[in-house]
């Protein structure tokens, strides 16, 4: 054997184990490991550049997840057949695992790292995005990169009253709350999921709960290093310091910085006085001498530790923010419905100066998403898509698709909004909405939830109830104990802040919430008081929605297309269908309406969609007409088939031929069927009887009177 494999496992509760294993696979990597739950292996593997690019002043960090779809033993579709870009589920997977191992790499390491997940084995009930987190930590672990970790990710649900730490695939279609929790042996570092409006202490106890089994997890890991001997880390210097020049630019800029920080002026006229405070500084320090790379570096750097320091001292110090706000007050709110006329709803959304402009469009059957993933495969009937294009801060930048980022913020709203959406018959449609960022100055996509929330109900979709969100901030110091919650932030708190903490809800309790934290040592009732300050601000946000639009429209718009959903018997499934989909084809094309027909609880369930009432009247007349059964007694106006010398042959409905006798045409006799009907002729008959083999007797002398017998003389 050529190889020395080390391993560990971690005990989860309920018989189920996860094992770590390094050393067999992956060798060149300068960390790898697989992590195994049952029939579930993930691969994880990083390698990170020994030095850093010239000029880097951050982490140039890179994480990708992907799934082989062998791994669950189909081939991908397409073209190619082959694994292809990330797909949005992978993304999503990549951004919970970058963001909770972001943080913990020293401020001060620059050089270029990856990390890689791939899911190449798995159990079709053991979801593999709770065990990724762990999976790149361990890798990480048993390398010799510099990392302030070990860190774990857990899904912790709550199913049938109790909380469970990665519940299985088909346990989760019970759950009331679903939560990705991302820690390290003593914080907690990361969380998103979704919930059925729970309350925050609900939620600050399955974030508790997951912090045990993450405290576990870490210390496996810490064991497989020590196992390993990857207990020192590499050495290096990617950072020049010089401490006499940081004096230097903190006393010469520091009172000014704050004193704009405190004067309440608007993000570009702010950005503009702290731009021209480090320029008069590096003029007047440095004059006409070129700076070396080195200097320009530190001043660029030191500068930027000035705000960060002034405007955290401002809020903590004196209660104030950057636009003259206290911590608890969110920004004016206007907003307006029915904004654009040819849309099935639509709604604008601003807060401050962060803007949103959503689109709702409701659709058939048809237009739903096909989901085709190696572990997750379906289909979706509500998306939501949301665009952040460069003109929304001013910038200039090639327009180049969504980014990680945008797909982050949409699946956050998406999820939100999906928590309150009408169920089964109450909604037939695919929907989906669109937020197009017009403006943004802190938490464009709770902005994307408030306008999403507007919009659907002015496309007359019966939401549960409305939701709105916030994003919350932390400022912090550690030395004096200090902190301050700030209520709906802007874009340079977040940067400043040591906690992002998105949450939405509705006036019953949450239903979604995005947090990443950037500081050691969260204390349990600071996230309480967090929680419940975020309540307060996302029920203010509510009230000023309402002053809009409180509630559905009674009916969706004239324009909008309508369904008609009813069932028919399971046995007629393939009549209204057709050889080839001939006949459901031909009823589409001649009726102008969009027919969907699935199998469901043996029932045929059918979907007519269409933009008038008459296309729907008329596709549901056929249909029904196809599917009707013959019942004894009723009349029936057929279509003559054939004619035969006893008798002819009529279709009372799509398929169904009856007996036509001679004898029960007319109460006159007959000798012969010659000139009676023509193929074609249309016959009002009455259904006499049906017999064991299933045929159909018809009268149409049923249907005329009997003449009067001619007295005898």
């Amino acid at each position: 054997m050529s190889y020395n494999e080390s391993k560990t496992t971690i005990d989860i509760g309920g018989g189920r184990q996860i094992e770590i294993s390094t050393g067999k696979m992956a060798k060149q990597a300068d960390g790898s490991v697989v992590v195994k739950q049952g029939k579930t292996m993930l691969l994880a593997t990083v390698v990170s550049a020994q030095e850093p690019k010239p000029g880097a002043d951050f982490l140039p960090l890179s994480v990708d997840y992907q799934e082989k779809y062998a791994s669950t033993g189909r081939i991908p579709g397409g073209f190619l057949r082959r694994e292809a870009r990330l797909s949005d589920y992978e993304i999503l997977i990549s951004r919970l695992v970058d963001r909770a191992l972001r943080p913990l790499f020293p401020e001060d390491y620059h050089a270029d790292t990856q990390v890689m997940i791939s899911l190449i084995s798995a159990d079709k009930d053991i979801m593999p995005d709770a065990l990724a987190g762990l999976a790149a930590s361990a890798a990480i672990a048993v390398s010799d990169i510099p990392f302030n970790g070990p860190i774990s990710e857990v899904r912790v649900a709550k199913i049938d009253g109790q909380l469970v730490i990665n519940p299985l695939l088909s346990e989760l279609e019970n759950a009331t709350l679903e939560f990705i929790v991302a820690g390290s042996a003593n914080d907690i570092v990361m969380v998103e999921g979704e919930a059925k409006e729970i309350s925050e202490s609900e939620m600050v106890e399955a974030i508790e709960f997951a912090h045990q089994t993450i405290k576990k997890q870490v210390q496996a890991q810490v064991e497989l290093a020590q196992l390993v001997g990857k207990t020192i880390k590499r050495e290096y210097s990617h950072e020049p310091t010089n401490p006499e020049l940081r004096d230097q630019v903190f006393a010469a800029t520091y009172d000014k910085v704050y004193a704009v920080a405190k004067s309440a002026s608007a993000k570009h006229e702010r950005s503009e006085k702290f731009r021209e405070i480090g320029s008069d500084f590096v003029e007047a320090t440095f004059g006409e001498e070129e700076l070396d790379e080195d200097t320009a570096f530190l001043v660029k750097k030191y500068y930027h530790d000035v705000q960060y320091e002034a405007i955290r001292n401002l809020v903590l110090d004196e209660g104030i923010r950057l636009d003259g706000r206290d911590v608890r007050t969110v920004r004016p709110i206007w907003s307006e419905v029915d904004y654009l006329p040819a849309a099935h709803g639509s709604a604008v959304f601003t807060r401050g100066e962060t803007q949103s402009l959503t689109s709702v469009t409701l659709g058939a059957k048809d237009d739903e998403q096909m989901i085709d993933g190696a572990f997750i495969h379906g289909y979706n009937k509500f998306l939501l898509h949301y665009n952040f294009p460069a003109f929304s801060v001013g910038e200039v930048r090639p327009n180049r698709g969504p980014g990680r980022r945008e797909v982050g913020h949409g699946n956050l709203a998406m999820r939100s909004l999906k928590q309150v959406l009408p169920t089964g018959d109450d909604n037939p449609y695919t929907i989906r909405v669109v937020s197009d960022i017009l403006e943004s100055n802190g938490s464009s996509s709770m902005a994307t939830v408030c306008a999403g929330t507007l919009a659907l109900m002015d496309a007359g979709v019966k939401l549960k109830a409305p939701v709105s969100g916030i994003a919350m901030g932390l400022i912090t110091d550690e030395k004096s104990g200090k902190y301050a919650i700030l209520s709906d932030i802007l874009g340079d708190e977040d940067h400043l802040g040591d906690m992002d903490f998105k949450v939405t809800g509705t006036e019953q309790g949450i239903v979604a919430c995005q947090m990443d934290l950037k500081i050691n040592g969260l204390k349990w009732e600071v996230l309480t008081q967090a929680l419940e300050q975020a309540k307060e601000a996302r029920l203010h946000i509510l009230n000023e929605m309402k002053k809009t639009l409180a509630e559905p429209r009674a009916d969706y718009k004239p324009h909008a297309p309508r369904i008609i959903s009813f069932s028919i018997d399971k046995e007629f499934i393939g009549a209204v269908i057709g050889p080839g989909g001939k006949i459901i084809q031909e009823m589409q094309r001649e009726t102008g309406a969009t027919i969907a027909i699935d199998e469901v609880d043996n029932k045929g369930v059918v979907q007519v969609f269409a933009d008038d009432k008459a296309s729907i009247d008329e596709a549901v007349r056929r249909i029904k007409a196809i599917a009707a059964k013959p019942e004894v007694g009723e009349v029936y106006e057929g279509k003559v088939k054939s004619i035969m010398p006893f008798g002819a042959f009529i279709e009372i409905i799509p398929g169904k031929d009856g007996l036509l006798h001679i004898s029960e045409i007319d109460w006159k006799r007959f000798e012969n069927m010659d000139g009676i009907f023509n193929v074609g002729d249309i016959v009002k008959v009455k259904l006499l009887d049906i017999d064991k083999q299933g045929k159909l007797k018809l009268s149409r002398k049923a249907l005329i009177p009997r003449p009067e017998r001619k007295e005898e003389v």
